[in-house]
């Protein structure tokens, strides 16, 4: 093979492999928005693969990232903080977006107790599609908080075509799909149970007493929302007294907006336990 001939060689297989590389680049770039953000943190979009049944809802997610130390906040954000706020506005054929939220903890912050997420997460979606043969063009605008030592609001927009098709970032998004609390009734064991919620009259207020059964050895924490995002009631705290077999959480009976009522109200208590979370839906009768 003359000079001429290798050079021209080299520079053909120089070609194919950097069109492979902006191909691959290209097709993990097919998947995933870029990301909005600073140092502190970011926000993306990022598509999953979607089952076959027209039905189904296909699948997606909010990524937030978030520097070491720092935390964002749950749909109810405790004694402190704000929830995210999402606008899905100007999508296109997107008939409607439902955001499911993984199992958040519990976070000290200045002597309060917040909820939400000290290190990277992935709020699911589930979009239901205007026309199932056409993708849709997800457009994102969210409002959010992050705290350190001190608190700042933070924003991010992110557009992405999700086609449902194949996806990167499946076993991330499955991930987080699981730690999603399960919706359960009272009584009902998935692998745990919320057992029984009774009020009592306390020196000062009534409060709520809930025993919840695990597993031996199984550390479980409880979170409680009220039937309106203008509820704010106390985060549960672990107490003493349960019977065998059972873990007891309390909280005052408190943080009704005015004009409300707490008989017959409607709670919703989100149970973590390890890996597992569920969620059940009482009336405080």
């Amino acid at each position: 093979m003359t000079g001429l001939k290798r050079l021209r060689r080299s520079a053909a297989l120089v070609g194919i492999c950097t069109m492979s590389l902006i191909a691959a680049s290209d097709a993990s770039a097919d998947d995933a928005s870029p990301w909005d953000g600073d140092a502190r943190s970011a926000v993306r979009l990022v598509a999953g693969s979607s089952p076959a049944p027209e039905q189904a809802a296909i699948r997606a997610g909010i990524a937030i990232r978030l520097k070491n130390g720092w935390h964002t906040y749950w749909r109810y954000p405790g004694d402190a903080g704000v929830p995210p706020r999402f606008d899905f506005a100007g999508s296109e054929n997107a008939k409607s977006v439902e955001v499911r939220w993984p199992a958040p903890q519990r976070i000290s912050e200045q002597g309060l107790v917040a909820i939400g997420y000290a290190g990277d997460v992935i709020l699911p979606l589930a979009i239901v599609p205007q026309n199932r043969e056409k993708p849709v063009k997800l457009r994102l605008k969210v409002d959010y908080a992050v705290c350190e030592t001190l608190c700042v609001p933070a924003e991010g927009q992110a557009e992405l075509v999700i086609t449902g098709g194949p996806s990167s970032h499946d076993a991330a998004l499955a991930a987080a799909e699981a730690r999603v609390p399960k919706t359960a009734s009272l009584g009902e064991t998935l692998p745990f149970a919320v057992k029984s919620v009774r009020r009592e009259q306390a020196s000062l207020r009534p409060r709520v007493i809930i025993d919840v059964a695990a597993p031996s050895a199984t550390q479980v924490d409880l979170f409680a929302e009220g039937p309106t995002p203008d509820w704010a009631l106390p985060v549960p705290m672990a107490v003493a007294g349960a019977p065998a077999g059972l873990q007891r959480f309390a909280f005052d009976l408190d943080g009704a907006p005015p004009g409300a009522t707490y008989d017959g109200a409607r709670i919703a208590l989100t149970a973590v336990a390890g890996d597992s979370a569920i969620e059940v839906t009482v009336r405080l009768d």
